[in-house]
């Protein structure tokens, strides 16, 4: 019994730390602003999605949600 509450508390712990070093860290920030990094890095592609969505949209902007332009969201 005692062991297996020994067990359980270790994996606890270990799950918990294991989270402890999410997130970027200042020294990280150089190579993730690269524009390699970034998420549409060619300005003609982007340019020419923004196109693609406002073509089929008739809005501009907000690319952050879901619809098909028939005013169904």
């Amino acid at each position: 019994m005692r062991s297996g509450l020994l067990t359980v508390g270790l994996l606890a712990l270990g799950t918990v730390s294991g989270c402890s070093s999410m997130g970027v860290e200042p020294w990280e920030r150089d190579v993730l602003a690269k524009d390699e990094m970034q998420l549409t890095s060619d300005p003609v592609e982007a340019a020419l999605d923004d196109h693609i969505y406002f073509s089929k949209e008739a809005s501009s902007g907000g690319r952050g949600f879901g619809g098909g332009g028939c005013g169904c969201n």
